[in-house]
């Protein structure tokens, strides 16, 4: 009897252990490290999520990972996981940025940013004014050199984290 009440006991409690691995906080972080060319002044402007200085898009400088998305894109919800495992391996290797588009405020940027485990600067577009520069949709992933020039353009969801990461090696020449 005792026997069977301690098997009982067994299966109630890790029948409620949580089994589903806990996501990572994002946090919103400021845009001042993100390496930009300081002479290029005209072009299409984003604002940083935080509320610090924005950029113009065209003076990023890489290698630079870019990530295009929307707080209201599924299928950018379902590539993000994939970016936080990236990026916790490529962190001081190569910079990855997002650009949320398309937004009704950035107050939906700065939650979807905190509740998918996002935890690098991102840049928000409130006039709408990169969709002549990224292309129509999301997700768009660009992959920037050192000189500014966007070597690769993966248009649609990214799978893994090790597509990311042979990508980054093919095009921008980060081992990651």
């Amino acid at each position: 009897m005792k026997r069977t009440l301690l098997i009982l006991a067994t299966l109630l409690l890790t029948g409620c252990a949580n089994t589903e691995p806990v996501a990572q906080k994002g946090e919103v972080i400021s845009c001042g490290s993100i390496t930009t060319d300081k002479t290029i002044t005209s072009g299409i402007s984003v604002e940083c999520v935080d509320g610090s200085a924005g950029a113009v898009i065209q003076s990023l400088r890489g290698p630079m990972v870019l990530n295009v998305w929307g707080s209201w894109c599924t299928s950018c919800l379902a590539e993000m996981p994939e970016f936080v495992s990236f990026y916790s391996k490529a962190k001081g290797k190569v910079q990855l940025v997002g650009v949320a588009v398309e937004e009704a405020s950035p107050e939906n940027s700065q939650r979807f940013i905190e509740e998918n485990g996002m935890t690098w600067p991102n840049y928000y577009d409130r006039e709408n004014e990169t969709r002549a520069y990224f292309g129509m949709g999301v997700p768009v992933t660009l992959f920037i050199d050192a000189s500014g020039k966007t070597v690769y353009k993966k248009i649609g969801v990214v799978k893994s984290a090790d597509e990311l990461a042979g990508l980054t090696e093919k095009y921008l020449g980060v081992n990651i």
